[in-house]
C-alpha cells in the first residue's frame, strides 16, 4: 500500500500559494518601497567591501534588469559604485531571470546554500561584475546587530539564528522529498553529473 507523507499538504498549499501570488499583484507603491528598501540593503552590503565598490564603480552607468516571475527591479550603478533605481525607461545592459518559479523551490535551495538558476542575457563584463560580487560579498547581521546592542547579545542571537536555521534546512532535508515537483538527492546528484 502506497501511503503519502503527511507533509504532502505542505506542497500542495504553497503550489496554491504561488498561484493566488501570480494572479494578486501587490500596489505600485509597495512594490516601489520595497524596491527602495531592496537597494539600501545592496549598498550597505556592498559599502563594507572596498574592492566590491571599485569594481561597480568601473560599470558606472550600466543597468541592470533582475526579473522573479511578474517581480521586475531596474538598478543603476552610481559613479560611486552603488546601486540605485533605474526608471522603466531606461534599456538594460543586463538582465538576470530567476528560472525557479516556484517560491517553495527556492526557499529549499537557500536553505541548502544553493543558488538558484538563472539566465543572464546582455553585457559580459558586467555579469563578471555582478557574479564576483554574489561570490564574495556576505551580509554580516552578527556585526551590524553589535553595533546597535553589543558584543554579547548580538553574537547571543547570532547564534540562537543559526541553530534554527539549521533545524529548518534538517525539516527541508527531511521533507523535501514528500513535496510535488522536488527532486530526490539522487536526481539532484544525476542532475549535476549531466551538466
Amino acid at each position: 500500500m502506497d501511503t503519502q507523507s503527511p507533509f504532502s499538504f505542505l506542497g500542495r498549499l504553497a503550489e496554491s500559494a504561488s498561484g493566488l501570488m501570480g494572479k494578486l499583484a501587490p500596489p505600485q507603491w509597495l512594490v516601489h518601497e520595497g524596491q527602495r528598501r531592496m537597494v539600501l540593503l545592496l549598498n550597505h552590503v556592498v559599502m563594507q567591501e572596498a574592492e566590491a565598490q571599485n569594481r561597480l564603480a568601473r560599470q558606472k552607468e550600466r543597468v541592470v534588469l533582475a526579473r522573479w516571475r511578474q517581480f521586475e527591479m531596474r538598478l543603476q550603478v552610481t559613479p560611486a559604485g552603488l546601486f540605485d533605481l533605474a526608471t522603466a525607461e531606461q534599456t538594460p545592459d543586463l538582465t538576470i531571470t530567476v528560472e525557479e518559479q516556484s517560491p517553495w523551490a527556492m526557499a529549499q535551495s537557500a536553505m541548502k546554500g544553493d543558488k538558484p538558476t538563472v539566465r543572464i542575457e546582455g553585457d559580459v563584463q558586467l555579469a563578471a561584475e555582478i557574479n564576483w560580487m554574489a561570490d564574495h560579498l556576505r551580509w554580516d547581521v552578527e556585526e551590524d546587530l553589535a553595533r546597535v546592542i553589543g558584543d554579547v547579545p548580538a553574537h547571543t542571537i547570532a547564534r540562537a539564528v543559526r541553530g534554527i536555521a539549521n533545524a529548518a534546512r534538517g525539516v527541508v532535508d527531511k521533507v523535501a522529498p514528500a513535496m510535488p515537483g522536488s527532486k530526490t538527492g539522487d536526481e539532484q546528484k544525476r542532475e549535476s553529473h549531466t551538466s
